[in-house]
């Protein structure tokens, strides 16, 4: 059964708990396979609630099936190595960030949950799931992100000392915010510069 859309955003307002956000999920997930007509089964799915993520808004956590590739179906009850599934579906695990739960709008929230469902989807079907030009078909055809912007600001970032561009982004300290110079850009083959982003939470 759907949940009226007013319920919906009444209950994302009021959430405070990991469990009540775990609830919120996967009922607006139950609504958006048959709105959008994903073909997921939701009953193998388990969740969790992760207050440690910085970098990913959500991920689905699903064992590694040797010779699995997108777009070739696999059929789990035909398979030789051990995996747990429930009736004819593998399990597997969508982990949510309360960091980018606490940052995102509900629009953006129920956007990233349908990029999850894109990743269950492809894992039910075929054993595997990536960012490629399937998942991003199906990802466009749901309006969904291919990729979930970032929720939290990095503590540094790189920059080719050439042209100037953004060449990557840190979250720590490490050796290539330390020694930028060591490393050359790709874009250029120019030596690196780093620098803190200003950000009261750094």
């Amino acid at each position: 059964m759907g949940h009226d859309d007013h319920e919906l955003a009444d209950r994302f307002d009021s959430i405070t708990t990991h469990d009540a956000l775990i609830r919120w999920s996967r009922a607006y997930c139950s609504d958006a396979i048959e709105t959008y007509g994903f073909d997921v089964a939701l009953f193998p799915v388990e969740w969790e609630v992760s207050t440690r993520a910085k970098r990913r808004a959500a991920a689905v956590k699903t064992p590694q099936i040797d010779g699995a590739s997108v777009g070739e179906p696999i059929a789990w009850e035909t398979k030789s190595e051990p995996v747990d599934c429930v009736g004819d579906y593998p399990a597997c695990t969508v982990s949510l960030s309360w960091r980018a739960f606490e940052s995102f709008d509900r629009d953006e929230w129920e956007a990233t949950l349908r990029h999850e469902l894109v990743h269950i989807e492809q894992f039910q079907a075929y054993g595997t799931t990536d960012h490629g030009p399937a998942f991003k078909r199906r990802a466009n055809s749901v309006d969904a992100p291919v990729r979930v912007r970032r929720f939290t600001t990095p503590k540094y970032v790189l920059l080719c000392d050439d042209c100037g561009d953004t060449v990557a982004h840190r979250y720590r300290d490490c050796k290539l915010v330390r020694n930028p110079d060591s490393y050359r850009s790709a874009c250029c083959s120019a030596p690196l510069s780093s620098s803190k982003v200003p950000n009261e939470e750094n």
